[in-house]
């Protein structure tokens, strides 16, 4: 592959995803877009680049964007962030006005697991959450995981990933080898297809945002700018949870780390003036 259609291939997927290509990531192209080169009938990757230039080639820079963006998942993946949601839920219920449902978003969600695992944590709090309705929204750019995720269909090895075998149990049922998650559980959360780059606003309001691992994949720039609109989105007394090596500090003023936790943040409260 010529150093033009690296810096084409990386220019777009930057401009549709966020996602950073460095010349060191040249050998992901090459194992990640085989697939698709084989579908298309392409040789080689100069031959993609040259294809995605032609005005009709909407699809297939999608479907590029698609294979090169990761999409890894895992039920309560890091603990900490899930334990601080068992402790904040309850607090936000009780602020919020009779029928006004809790709103939780997972983005950038993958095969589903994060937003599943919330569901878990909503019915286990069902009756410290005084009967408060609550929403899962999970989006995702790839529509292939997000297949996946509405399937609320797991194998062994994925439910063997941070899953209590108690929880497993409980909210699973066996179907050929494969487990699939309570039809109360799925009814719980809506998956659609979002990108972090595009317009949040139309999403409304969230009491709780998880955007974990994500950002580690951003220049700075496209992070301060996606740390503003999920800000401008949380709720002021929400919470907004951050992968273990993220942050928002020297990105945004919009938000500021819950004391003591790590990964969590929300949005500064006024301050008193002096009388």
């Amino acid at each position: 592959m010529t150093p033009e259609s690296f810096a084409f291939l990386a220019g777009l997927v930057k401009s549709r995803s966020g996602l950073i290509l460095t010349p060191d990531k040249g050998y992901m192209l090459e194992t990640r877009l085989v697939p698709l080169l084989r579908r298309e009938g392409l040789p080689t990757l100069d031959a993609l680049a040259l294809r995605l230039r032609a005005p009709s080639a909407e699809a297939l820079a999608e479907a590029v964007t698609e294979a090169l963006t990761t999409n890894e998942s895992s039920f309560f993946r890091d603990g900490k962030p899930f334990e601080h949601l068992r402790r904040a839920l309850p607090a936000l219920a009780r602020a919020r006005p009779p029928g006004a449902p809790l709103r939780i978003w997972s983005a950038a969600c993958s095969t589903g697991q994060e937003a599943y695992s919330i569901a878990m944590i909503l019915a286990e709090l069902a009756p410290a959450l005084g009967g408060q309705r609550a929403e899962i929204l999970g989006t995702d750019i790839a529509q292939e995981v997000l297949a996946r995720a509405r399937e609320g269909c797991f194998t062994q090895f994925e439910v063997q990933r941070g899953l209590p075998v108690q929880l497993l149990v409980r909210h699973f049922t066996q179907e050929e080898g494969r487990w699939r998650i309570a039809p109360a559980l799925r009814a719980m959360v809506r998956f659609e297809r979002r990108n972090l780059l595009s317009d949040l606003r139309p999403l409304g309001s969230f009491d709780v945002i998880f955007c974990r691992n994500v950002l580690i994949y951003f220049d700075p720039p496209t992070k301060a700018r996606v740390m503003a609109a999920l800000a401008a989105q949380l709720a002021p007394d929400g919470v907004l949870y951050l992968g273990g090596a993220e942050t928002v500090l020297g990105l945004t003023d919009c938000l500021v780390a819950v004391p003591g936790e790590r990964g969590a943040y929300e949005r500064p409260r006024p301050t008193a003036m002096a009388g």
